[in-house]
């Protein structure tokens, strides 16, 4: 309810805003023309959004299973781990922006260049994230675990990742809102379908309104893939404080 309201007081600051500036439609529509925009062309708007969650919802398991995979590689050998993060972290700085055509030169058109986009940019914070959260299992649990003669697979299943585990939601959920971000940059720079390519479009034609439903689609996808992020994990640690 709390989220709900905070919507409702920010599209009335934005509606309110509109009409108290007198603010030209041309450069930001009111609320009222954004739905009036939504409602005359649903269907379409609709089918772009599920081109873009479908790119998103893929690059993000993909994302997920390997920065999960990696992070896992990495803090098993404190060796691997100085040798690959380095270069983990350099390719994070290349901004992906630029990374766009590049994808298109090597992957062509289609679905294949904005997926691999989706998994470049929200990769590397589930890695972070949960290497942090292995690599801080307190000294205690491990003495513990070395006193049981638990196995190193043992020690790992019940203690390091289930103490890693709210760091790991964590990444989790910083990587949600990026996925869409790099969906959203494949569209731009290769615009097909989606609502990035409708951001592009609109942009091109000077149909601000349609630009603005586009981008408060993106917003409503971005808030439901957090919280369902959220959710799950409620389900796998309802210890941990969730949102």
């Amino acid at each position: 309810m709390k989220g709900l309201l905070g919507a409702a007081i920010a599209i009335a600051l934005w509606w309110g805003a509109t009409i108290v500036f007198d603010i030209d439609p041309f450069y930001v529509p009111s609320p009222g023309d954004v739905v009036e925009t939504f409602w005359s062309t649903p269907g379409f708007l609709l089918g772009e959004t599920w081109v873009t969650a479908g790119r998103v919802l893929i690059g993000f398991g993909i994302a997920v299973a390997g920065g999960l995979a990696v992070a896992v590689a990495l803090a098993a050998s404190r060796t691997v781990e100085q040798m690959t993060m380095p270069v983990l972290a350099a390719v994070n700085a290349v901004p992906k922006v630029a990374l766009a055509p590049l994808l298109l030169v090597w992957m062509g058109f289609g679905n294949t260049p904005k997926i691999v986009m989706v998994v470049l940019v929200s990769f590397f914070p589930i890695v972070v994230a949960t290497m942090s959260g292995l690599s801080s299992t307190p000294a205690e649990l491990r003495k513990l675990a070395r006193v049981l003669r638990s196995s190193w697979w043992q020690t790992f299943v019940k203690v390091r990742l289930p103490w890693a585990l709210p760091q790991i939601f964590v990444g989790l959920k910083v990587a949600t809102p990026l996925a869409i971000i790099g969906a959203v940059i494949g569209e731009v720079v290769s615009p097909d379908r989606g609502l990035g390519s409708v951001i592009t479009g609109s942009g091109a034609s000077a149909d601000t309104p349609m630009a603005f439903a586009a981008l408060v689609l993106l917003a409503l996808a971005g808030v439901v893939l957090f919280y369902l992020v959220a959710a799950v994990e409620r389900v796998v640690i309802p210890w941990s404080a969730a949102v």
